[in-house]
């Protein structure tokens, strides 16, 4: 059973820094993509940045281009988020998913995580 575990959230203020961490177990994360989704309260979640098997393709919403940026060690089993120039509209939990193919796409997506919260306010 693959499972996925979120971890890094909290609170920063607006223009500061994060690193999501997602844990991966029962199995090789080489195998999979990953993605980072985010739900903010009252919306729908949405997909952020994914990440090939491989790390050789990266992908990411417009609203996180530039500030995000998605990385993996296979050997780890780790898959990270960096996270910068926070703001307040970042605020939201963060999932992260398992699938075959790279994809911001939340239905493409066969196992994800618990989430962690992001609070970016003074």
């Amino acid at each position: 059973q693959v499972q996925l575990v979120e971890s890094g959230g909290g609170l920063v203020q607006p223009g500061g820094s994060l690193r999501l961490s997602c844990a991966f177990s029962a199995g090789s994360l080489a195998y999979y993509a990953i993605g980072w989704f985010r739900q903010a309260p009252g919306k729908e979640r949405e997909g952020i940045s994914s990440i090939s098997s491989g790390g050789e393709s990266t992908y990411y919403a417009e609203s996180v281009k530039g500030r995000f940026g998605i990385s993996r060690d296979n050997a780890k089993n780790m898959v990270y988020l960096q996270m910068n120039s926070l703001k307040p509209g970042d605020t939201a939990v963060y999932y992260c998913a398992a699938s075959i193919l790279p994809s911001l796409i939340e239905s493409g997506y066969d196992y994800w995580g618990q989430g962690t919260q992001v609070t970016v306010s003074s």
